[in-house]
């Protein structure tokens, strides 16, 4: 079906249905997880990169960075909002976060995932909830391992 032919419908005509259901788009719209659920998500990625970087298990590390990055993609299409800040995010944080986990730099990673870190604790401010205040958890994940050793 064409967008511009979906436009057009009656509301009760734009329906989904699977072999369970029949769901309106705003029903489907509805359970689309929100910026509160993503972010719990961006956080636990953040925090599991951090350790399998300490640990040396850089392409765990990189693999949780790009899982911060489809995140915040996703949220940019759910809250549209935030795409322009998000955007300029990936660019200066999540960009260089991958570049030190491609070459193996524990430095690098270091600065940028601090610089980063900060610039989200900013950014929650400047979303007007400045008592989101992300820190990295004293102890690394238990449901993994972080080193790179096998």
């Amino acid at each position: 079906m064409h967008l511009r032919t979906i436009a057009v419908m009656p509301e009760d005509e734009k329906r989904v249905r699977t072999e369970d259901a029949s769901l309106t788009l705003r029903q489907i719209a509805e359970l689309l997880p929100g910026t509160g659920q993503i972010m719990a998500s961006v956080g636990e990625c953040w925090w599991k990169c951090a350790y399998a970087a300490r640990g040396g298990n850089w392409p765990l590390a990189a693999y949780f960075v790009r899982r911060v990055r489809s995140l915040q993609r996703n949220l940019a299409i759910v809250r549209p909002k935030y795409a322009d800040d998000l955007v300029a995010f990936e660019q200066q944080y999540i960009v260089p976060a991958l570049a030190a986990c491609e070459a193996r730099d524990g430095r690098a990673f270091d600065g940028v995932f601090a610089a980063a870190t900060d610039k989200a604790n900013e950014l929650h401010v400047k979303w007007a909830k400045p008592y989101i205040r992300w820190t990295l958890p004293d102890e690394p994940p238990k449901d993994m391992e972080m080193s790179g050793q096998p």
